[in-house]
């Protein structure tokens, strides 16, 4: 195995390793992004769904069509956000791991913020770097 990340809820009731690097690294600032994980935008990476396993709480994560060709799914017990992926379309096969879940350290080669017409009015970019 080349690379794995392991990741889990909040709560540990859902533990699941991912048997590849994600993919298309993004920070959504979509209003479902930002409703469905309360923050200024979500960050996620995809991977195909055939490198995801669920080790644990599989009976445990719930799933909510956010949309009619998006399915969000999130650990019952904790409400914490781990998957969200397309029902239909050319990227149906693959799943979008909300990086936040992860517990192996992963350092994503390239990134970018998508939907940034729709940022939060509240939220403004700052530098770290101060």
């Amino acid at each position: 195995m080349k690379e794995a990340y392991q990741g889990s809820c909040l709560c540990a009731a859902v533990s699941y390793l991912v048997l590849t690097a994600p993919k298309a690294v993004s920070h959504c600032h979509c209003s479902q992004c930002r409703k469905s994980h309360g923050a200024a935008f979500a960050s996620y990476g995809s991977v195909p769904r055939n490198m995801l396993r669920i080790l644990r709480g599989a009976n445990s994560i719930k799933a909510f069509a956010s949309s009619p060709t998006a399915v969000r799914e999130f650990c019952a017990a904790c409400g914490s956000n781990l998957f969200w992926s397309r029902t239909q379309g050319e990227f149906a096969d693959w799943v979008s791991i909300a990086l936040g879940t992860l517990d192996t350290p992963f350092l994503p080669k390239k990134q970018k913020h998508v939907h940034v017409d729709a940022s939060a009015p509240w939220y403004a970019p700052c530098n770290h770097a101060e």
